[in-house]
C-alpha cells in the first residue's frame, strides 16, 4: 500500500476487517478525534456492517472526551489530548460506553497548524482494546497535508484492528 491510501485501499481494508469481525462474532466501536469519524465512515460504507459495527464516537474537545469517553480531566491537563495516556483512556472508555467487544481510538495533530516541537503535525496516537483485555497504544508520525495524515491514520487504525484479530 502506498503511504497515503486511496479510497479503494481503505475500502479493501474495511472489507477485510468486517470479514474478520463477523467470523469472530465481535462488534466494533470507534473513538475518534483527529479523524472526525472517518474510520466509522469507512467501515459503515461496507454493506452488512450492522453485523459487526456498534457505534462511532467523534470526540474533538476536551469536554467531549471527558463526557463521552470518560477521559479524566487530570489526564488531559497533565499529558494533553495527543498522548498515550489519553488514547488509552479513550479506547477503554469507548468499550465502557458501548456494547462493543473491540475498540479503536485515535487522537492526533492532522494540521496544518497545532503542532509543537515535541508534538509536530502528523503526530497521532492510536489505541486498540478487546473487552476484558489490556489496551495497547502506538504513536505514529505521518507526513503530508491534513488529508494525508487522516487517511494514513484510518489505515493504521484498521490495520491495528486486523492485527488484534489475528490469532
Amino acid at each position: 500500500m502506498s503511504p497515503v491510501p486511496s479510497d479503494g485501499q481503505l475500502a479493501e481494508l474495511a472489507g477485510r476487517l468486517g470479514e474478520a469481525l463477523r467470523a469472530q462474532h465481535l462488534m466494533l466501536v470507534t473513538a475518534e478525534s483527529c479523524t472526525g469519524g472517518w474510520i466509522a465512515k469507512t467501515v459503515t460504507d461496507i454493506a452488512g456492517c450492522s453485523d459487526w459495527f456498534d457505534c462511532g464516537l467523534a470526540a474533538y474537545s476536551y469536554e467531549a472526551k471527558q463526557a463521552l469517553l470518560g477521559v479524566r480531566p487530570e489526564t488531559l491537563m497533565e499529558h494533553g489530548a495527543v498522548s498515550r495516556e489519553t488514547v488509552l483512556e479513550m479506547v477503554s472508555g469507548a468499550l465502557v460506553h458501548s456494547g462493543a467487544s473491540i475498540s479503536v481510538a485515535v487522537t492526533g495533530i492532522a494540521g496544518p497548524s497545532g503542532g509543537t516541537d515535541d508534538k509536530p503535525v502528523g503526530t497521532v496516537w492510536i489505541g486498540w482494546k478487546r473487552r476484558g483485555g489490556y489496551p495497547r497504544a502506538e504513536v505514529f508520525h505521518f507526513g503530508g497535508d491534513r488529508e494525508a495524515v487522516r487517511r494514513q491514520t484510518v489505515a493504521a487504525a484498521i490495520n491495528g484492528l486486523l492485527k488484534s484479530l489475528t490469532p
